[in-house]
């Protein structure tokens, strides 16, 4: 007879099967009725915490079903479902269920996927996931990769990759402070705040971002990166990388990837594509042409739980020479038992980034990649950027909208009244306040953007939900509401009507 040890945080087979059915139906429910949901519920933190409680840390455990039944309520009634066919707001996808149900298997078995001894099944899936998403995208299969937890780590990781390859030996032992190179890094002035973010934390300084201006397509000014490039070469800088953007977050832009390759390799820079949102696109035929070039990459960062429509969170970095991540990440510590086998030498994941112990990411990513094969994707990515298409065309139809771009799955547009005369100030304002109402407001979640000093309101569709009836829907809530609002708001330039 097994002896087993009595504690308060164990639960018997019958009690953990009857909370795990009625949990699976709760969510079975929620997932066929969600469209009938409002997309938020927009409670202020204070009422959230009302219904929280205001209870100190209980002394003495409660029953595991009460617990989990009663969190089930507070999340299906005071949550944003970015699962909702009208929410169009930051790049969150509507997540696929088989996720939900791969996050409760990979918790169950709980690997840590730091190292093969540690994850065997594990690691192995995600290496296959890294060649998976490596196919997906169209490049070599010989790139290596890591999964990590979302576009700023997958950046991270491949800009700490870059720094150990075009940097000298001695920045490992002395640090790049002491370096006698002063590094310089290009992007463009659409590109995500990440680059800020890395060049504080790994060493270079804000000034060491070359911030290029854009075309009049909003792409990467290909003669102005070159010529600065030059400029930093002659007053004694030594350029590092260059980051090109496939789908800006803003409007979906992608740069031009074959050009910024080119000059990457004249001037010897490492090249990296942010293609954290855009990049699954590249799975749809009609758009190779887009994307070509991102095959000369030396890195690639691309977020599964963007348009891939994996659960929160799964970002990934894909490096061309998987060398420079264990270059970068690679520690061997005496109390580290994990690289010792007889035939083979097994992969360690903690040598490919900055964690250590790591939770298995890869399971809901590729049982979805297995699930929806490369046909299921192209057909959801493509009927996405269609119905983004749409949006704009109906916004353009439309008597009060003004259609302002429209790229991947990105539409951004505008609400113009009909008695405006179209005061950039006021119409600035007026859409700002719109979006207020309109995320508040619960039937449509959208975000904004800014094009051309003009506040817009931007509709990204990586919504499997999603509908040309939404579509159509979201048309006359944004007419509707811009309506309202432009009817309070203009009353506080009553008397100066050229303002509005």
């Amino acid at each position: 007879m097994h002896n087993q040890r009595t504690n308060p945080i164990e639960i018997d087979k019958e009690e953990f099967r009857q909370i795990g059915y009625r949990l699976i139906d709760d969510i079975s429910n929620f997932f066929d009725h969600i469209h009938e949901k409002p997309v938020t519920y927009n409670r202020s933190p204070s009422e959230i915490q009302k219904i929280i409680g205001d209870v100190p840390l209980p002394e003495n455990g409660s029953e595991a079903s009460t617990l989990t039944y009663k969190a089930a309520e507070l999340l299906l009634n005071n949550s944003l479902f970015n699962g909702h066919p009208k929410f169009l707001g930051y790049i969150t996808s509507s997540a696929a269920p088989i996720g939900a149900l791969a996050d409760l298997l990979a918790a169950s078995i709980n690997p840590n996927v730091g190292a093969h001894i540690l994850s065997p099944i594990a690691t192995e899936i995600e290496k296959q996931t890294i060649k998976w998403l490596c196919d997906f995208i169209g490049v070599s299969s010989d790139y290596g990769g890591i999964l990590v937890s979302g576009g700023n780590m997958a950046n991270f990781t491949a800009f700490l990759a870059a720094r150990t390859a075009k940097t000298s030996s001695s920045v490992k032992e002395n640090g790049i402070e002491n370096s006698k190179s002063k590094y310089t890094v290009y992007c463009s002035k659409t590109t995500h705040t990440w680059i800020e973010k890395a060049v504080i934390l790994f060493g270079l300084g804000t000034k060491s971002i070359r911030w290029i201006a854009t075309d009049d397509s909003n792409k990467i000014n290909i003669s102005i990166l070159e010529s600065t490039i030059k400029m930093d070469i002659d007053n004694n800088c030594t350029p590092l990388m260059v980051v090109g953007t496939a789908g800006d977050v803003s409007t979906g832009v992608v740069d031009n990837l074959s050009d910024i390759a080119a000059i990457s390799k004249k001037y010897n820079l490492w090249f990296h594509v942010d293609g954290a949102y855009g990049a699954p696109a590249a799975i749809v035929p009609e758009l190779e042409k887009l994307f070509k070039g991102i095959e000369e990459a030396d890195s690639i960062a691309l977020d599964p739980h963007k348009w891939l429509y994996s659960p929160l969170e799964a970002g990934c970095t894909l490096v061309k020479n998987p060398r420079y991540l264990t270059d970068t990440f690679s520690s061997h510590p005496e109390y580290y038992n994990f690289s010792k086998s007889e035939d083979e030498v097994a992969q360690n994941f903690y040598e490919y980034g900055l964690q250590n112990s790591r939770g298995f990411r890869a399971l809901k990513v590729w049982l979805s990649l297995q699930q929806l094969g490369r046909s299921g994707y192209e057909k959801l990515i493509s009927e996405d950027i269609q119905l983004s298409k749409l949006l704009y065309s109906l916004a353009d139809k439309h008597h009060e909208l003004e259609a302002i771009s429209q790229n991947l799955s990105i539409t951004t547009f505008r609400y113009i009244p009909k008695d405006s005369a179209r005061n950039v100030e006021y119409l600035n304002k007026l859409n700002e306040t719109l979006l207020d109402v309109l995320q508040a407001g619960g039937e449509v979640f959208l975000s904004n953007a800014i094009v051309n000093q003009q506040y817009c309101l931007r509709a990204c569709i990586v919504n499997f939900r999603t509908s040309a009836k939404d579509i159509e829907e979201i048309i006359e809530i944004v007419a509707r509401e811009g309506n309202m609002v432009h009817s309070e708001l203009s009353k506080t330039y009553k008397g100066n009507t050229s303002k509005i």
